[in-house]
């Protein structure tokens, strides 16, 4: 009887330690997000139904005019949101050495992919978001990898986003530079087979779609999802690997909810908020998570690997290097 007795005070204490830890987020979080409107809302009430003593203030833009704005309040001593979660590491690097991110130590990463999330803890990868090659179904190679694009096939008949203006561009910039076997020199290889550049990720899909061009870089979910509708497209995962935009969320050190804020990290890194980032149509971060449909098991995709701190240090100079080969 002793033993049953001490048994059901153990559950019951861990119990009511869970409870607490649930029912310790209360208050008002101001989050700050370039998710798409539909996604920002569904991720929202997602959230709220599992901490339902949040109220959630948001507001939601693409990650610069987001940055313009942050960078607007930190100069009047005035920042707004509890948290950020914005397109890339690079700018959650600049945060960081800014000294406008607080660690959170505690982050449930258990099973995370290391590049996926900050060594320290100041910001963690929600998804995954790749660049690789988009094809038109009717082109004479079917390519497996980034050399292909230098073949005599793909010359004047692939385009690619442009660093200056996408993120995910400059990011994958960065990650092809630190490959010893492409570099800075497979860039300067795709302009001598004519490869030009296009402003967004969007255009360049309706060019291979449409076969103005017939090759392309180009995040994974816009093919994927336009060949499922039955669009002439095909998306390849490069053997060598790929670049990837994490959408990583982090907390201000000025954050004035920091409670709600972590339970807030804690709910998108979780089991159900990889469920639902797949279910908006992008590969979770967390193995083992099943990807939206056209997708391949995560498991099987290789992750190109750089530094974000390396990457914001020689953004400008990448940048330079790049119109300088393909014009602004």
């Amino acid at each position: 009887m002793k033993a049953l007795l001490a048994t059901l005070a153990t559950v019951l204490t861990l119990a009511l330690g869970h409870t607490a830890l649930a029912d310790g987020a209360t208050g008002k979080l101001v989050l700050y997000t370039s998710q798409l409107e539909p996604d920002a809302r569904q991720t929202v009430e997602a959230f709220k139904a599992k901490n339902p003593g949040v109220e959630v203030e948001w507001v939601r833009n693409g990650t610069t005019e987001l940055m313009n704005k942050l960078r607007a309040e930190f100069a009047a001593g005035a920042p707004q949101p509890d948290l950020l979660l914005i397109a890339d590491a690079v700018t959650m690097e600049s945060l960081k050495a800014d000294k406008r991110l607080q660690p959170y130590a505690g982050a449930p990463v258990s099973g995370y992919r290391p590049g996926t999330h900050d060594a320290q803890g100041y910001w963690f990868g929600t998804k995954l978001i790749t660049t690789g090659i988009v094809y038109n179904t009717a082109a004479p190679m079917k390519p497996t990898s980034w050399q292909d694009l230098l073949k005599p096939e793909a010359k004047g008949t692939t385009v690619m986003p442009s660093p200056l203006y996408s993120g995910a561009a400059a990011i994958h910039m960065a990650s092809i530079k630190a490959q010893p076997s492409l570099g800075m020199a497979y860039y300067e290889a795709l302009q001598r087979n004519a490869v030009t550049a296009a402003k967004g990720n969007g255009g360049i899909l309706k060019d291979v779609a449409g076969g103005a061009k017939l090759y392309g870089m180009v995040v994974d979910y816009l093919p994927i999802r336009e060949q499922l509708k039955g669009a002439p497209v095909a998306f390849v995962f490069p053997k060598e690997g790929v670049s990837a935009v994490s959408e990583p969320v982090a907390i201000l050190s000025t954050a004035k909810n920091p409670t709600a804020a972590k339970a807030f990290i804690d709910f998108l890194l979780s089991r159900d908020g990889q469920d639902l980032a797949s279910r908006q149509g992008f590969l979770p971060a967390l193995p083992g998570v099943n990807p939206p449909p056209g997708f391949p098991d995560p498991a099987t995709i290789t992750l190109l690997p750089y530094d974000p701190a390396k990457a914001l240090a020689e953004d400008e100079a990448n940048k330079r290097a790049f119109a300088d080969l393909f014009g602004g």
